[in-house]
């Protein structure tokens, strides 16, 4: 390749110098030229035509504007929508209700059933009110098939006296209480003679005054407290006396709240006589306690940590025991109002007495051992709520243990160890202890139909087991409530509730002779399940008179409440309700 180029560029060489040289012979004189430079060469760019955007029109004639008129052309349409026309719902205003100061309650009924309730407020000035009540529910009895006396009353009179000012709040209240009932239960099991019947003395007396006040004060240590005083005596000479003192501290540490309350709780009382030894029966007890606690607040949880010391002194006995119990409690919000998650696990020392006992049992004996009961725990767990915005629920379920819990059971028949005794007769009830665990689960709900219709309902199952006795006295393994009130008109109005106890077990021990362990054989009781149900109807004529039926214990069944004891059938009481400015 090299070499055929270089033979193709000579050829073009020697081809290019023959044809220069033969126009060079033709033209051998081409002459001379003279080239003058005038001006160097400097071009310029012109303004181009610009157009206007408005061009100026110069014609003779200027054709002006047409003005352009609109209009719709509107055609009738057939429809059949029809627009209703709004109007504001109205808010019923109630009427504004006179209020009054004072009312007294007057009813009469069947087994002259008698009622009277009275209760008037003063105010002595903005601050402070003074407030008295009394309180009157007698029955003259009339029991078939009882042949003592039946008959029973309780008289209560209260005051009540409150202060409140911006930083100090402190109220008082004084009671005095006369009730009256009959050990009438004789025992079924046995017949006794008229002889024996007329020299019982089933009559029994309770003479009750308490004094008791509460103090609370805003922005200071001193949180609140509380103070009881009250006497308890009985027509079979026997006398009881408590005092109890609570004051209350709140101290701040950190960004919480330590809450501490400290408990002084003395009980003391005298019998005159031991159920089978005729001799002075005394008790005595002191709690010292302490229960510290903090409230921890976190968003839709609340929980309370606490712990509860106390220090048990029987004077009596010479018997000092500690006692430390758990405070413990939470909830928690899963769903606003309509589900909250409950539990806690709480312990105490419950101080028992002879006034409690009465107010639960009115038959019991004035021979009773009377001591603390220490509930080690009660644990429990639950949800509430609303299913809807107008049903309420509870749902719980718990654990109790307690020792030294007091059941009631029948008293032997001891007709020997003092005749003239109107309780010795298989017809009052003693007080024994012993160590029970209880499990229960509990279930509430609660409708609001509307505003003049509400609704409630509620029942709880029993599971006892016990370490001494053979069963736990007394106690149901069911119980339930049905409750209702309706405002039928802007007069009339109505209510009614009804209660089941399920079955309960007592002990029915034959006459002892004075012996604490009889040779007959002891015979356990069942006492039947029982439903109670009332209703009450009652008419306003205006804002101060009201009529008013009482329609109690409707099926007419004379019940078992306690062993031996029947209660009145089918009662019926009417009455009226009168308030006043006094």
């Amino acid at each position: 390749m090299p070499k055929n180029a270089a033979w193709v560029l000579f050829f073009m060489v020697l081809f290019y110098t023959s044809v220069f040289s033969q126009d060079k012979k033709e033209d051998k004189n081409i002459g001379t030229e003279v080239v003058n430079v005038v001006k160097a060469y400097t071009p310029t760019i012109s303004d181009a035509f610009k157009v206007r955007q408005v061009p100026k029109l110069n014609d003779s004639v200027t054709t002006r504007k047409k003005q352009v008129k609109y209009s719709i052309f509107s055609v009738p349409v057939a429809s059949t929508f029809v627009p209703a026309k709004g109007k504001a719902s109205g808010v019923r205003k109630a009427k504004k209700e006179v209020l009054k100061n004072s009312y007294v309650s007057v009813g009469l009924g069947n087994f002259t059933n008698a009622l009277v309730d009275f209760y008037t407020s003063r105010s002595i000035n903005r601050n402070e009110t003074f407030d008295i009540s009394f309180n009157h529910h007698s029955s003259q009895g009339g029991i078939d098939g009882v042949v003592l006396d039946d008959q029973f009353f309780d008289t209560k009179l209260a005051g009540y006296y409150k202060k409140k000012t911006r930083d100090l709040s402190w109220e008082a209240d004084a009671l005095l209480q006369h009730q009256a009932y009959n050990w009438y239960g004789l025992p079924e099991q046995i017949t006794f003679d008229d002889a024996t019947i007329n020299s019982i003395d089933e009559g029994q007396s309770y003479f009750t005054g308490a004094v008791k006040a509460k103090l609370s004060l805003e922005d200071s240590y001193f949180k609140e407290g509380e103070v009881l005083l009250r006497g308890f005596f009985d027509g079979e000479s026997s006398t009881e006396a408590r005092a109890y003192l609570q004051p209350t501290f709140e101290l701040p540490i950190s960004d919480e709240l330590i809450t501490t309350a400290f408990t002084v709780d003395y009980l003391g009382g005298t019998f005159d006589r031991s159920f089978f030894v005729d001799e002075e029966l005394k008790y005595s007890s002191l709690l010292l306690g302490v229960t510290p606690s903090l409230v921890v607040l976190r968003d839709d949880l609340t929980v309370n940590l606490g712990a509860s010391i106390f220090y048990a002194i029987d004077a009596e006995n010479n018997d000092n025991d500690f006692f430390i119990y758990p405070q413990v409690t939470a909830s928690y919000r899963l769903v606003d109002e309509y589900v909250i998650a409950y539990g806690g696990i709480e312990g105490r020392l419950i101080q028992n007495s002879y006034y409690d006992f009465v107010q639960e049992n009115q038959f019991v004996s004035p021979t009773l051992n009377v001591t603390p009961t220490d509930q080690q725990y009660d644990a429990y767990v639950g949800v509430k709520g609303k299913l809807t915005s107008n049903i309420g629920y509870d749902l719980k379920g718990s654990y109790i243990a307690a020792n030294n819990k007091p059941l009631y059971r029948l008293n032997a028949v001891n007709s020997f160890s003092n005749p003239n005794s109107g309780f010795a007769f298989g017809n009052s009830f003693n007080v024994v202890y012993d160590d029970v665990k209880t499990i229960s689960v509990f279930g509430e709900l609660n409708i609001n139909v509307n505003r003049n219709f509400t609704l409630g309902i509620n029942a709880e199952v029993f599971d006892y087991d016990t370490d001494v006795e053979q069963e736990a006295w007394n106690l149901p393994n069911l119980k339930g409530s049905l409750f209702g009130d309706y405002q039928i008109s802007e007069h009339w109005f109505a209510g009614a509730n009804i209660f089941y106890v399920g079955e309960r077990n007592d002990l029915f021990t034959p006459d002892a002779l004075g012996n604490p362990t009889p040779t007959d054989p002891l015979q356990i009781l069942t006492l039947d399940s029982y439903f109670d149900v009332n209703a009450h109807l009652g008419y306003r004529f205006d804002n101060q008179l009201t009529a008013f039926l009482k329609l109690n214990n409707i099926g007419g069944n004379e019940y078992a409440r306690w062993a031996n004891y029947r209660v009145q059938g089918f009662q019926v009481l009417a009455g009226v309700t009168y308030k006043f400015d006094f």
